[in-house]
């Protein structure tokens, strides 16, 4: 596989587990957006900055020297030190939305992307549409609020409710950044596991 494979969906789709699992089998590295705009929030919370402020945020990236690492496992590296074990937190998940809505911290994070050299399977909300919208490959994950809350609240030490609610206000958030490129196939994953995804993805890969 010699191009670009996107993943993209919403919060808690299944779209970080799917793409490791399609990368592993294609022998290709998979690239996390998402880990990026965390990796900014983080910084603007570790720095007191507003996340609503788009110049300061600007200001904190460009004082900062953040990549991405890709790899069986994503890393945020900012300065050297690796931001990645900090990045999924309640916290972190309250404002990342906020961070991302900003065009400057939009471009600065597909700026990264695309330093990265392909073939790759990118997975985030707009990585077929914004980031690389002639990529040959384009899938579109989605799932049912309670299904998505119901996974992630296995990943955080908060109640099923308390994720289901951030969750319904970081759609709200996220609604006009994440929408499936035109040309993109679209899987409601709501009933399925990884392997099904996983094994559907690669079919139309190999189609």
């Amino acid at each position: 596989m010699r191009g670009i494979v996107t993943l993209d969906g919403p919060s808690a789709s299944g779209k970080s587990s799917v793409a490791k699992r399609v990368a592993e089998a294609l022998g290709v590295p998979y690239l996390s957006s998402g880990l990026l705009y965390r990796g900014a929030a983080l910084l603007a919370l570790r720095a007191g900055v507003d996340p609503r402020d788009e110049e300061g945020l600007l200001r904190l990236l460009q004082a900062h020297r953040v990549r991405l690492v890709p790899g069986r496992e994503n890393r945020v590296l900012a300065d050297g030190e690796d931001l990645t074990p900090f990045l999924h937190t309640l916290e972190v998940d309250r404002v990342v939305s906020e961070v991302a809505r900003h065009p400057g911290v939009r471009a600065w994070v597909n700026a990264r992307l695309r330093e990265v050299p392909p073939p790759f399977v990118a997975e985030g909300r707009d990585m077929g549409t914004a980031v690389f919208p002639h990529a040959p490959h384009k899938f579109y994950l989605t799932a049912s609020p309670e299904v998505r809350a119901r996974r992630r609240a296995k990943e955080r030490p908060e109640t099923y409710e308390a994720v289901l609610k951030d969750l319904l206000e970081r759609d709200e958030k996220d609604k006009a950044q994440s929408a499936p490129a035109p040309d993109a196939l679209v899987l409601d994953t709501s009933g399925m596991t990884l392997d099904e995804v996983v094994a559907w993805v690669l079919e139309r890969l190999k189609d």
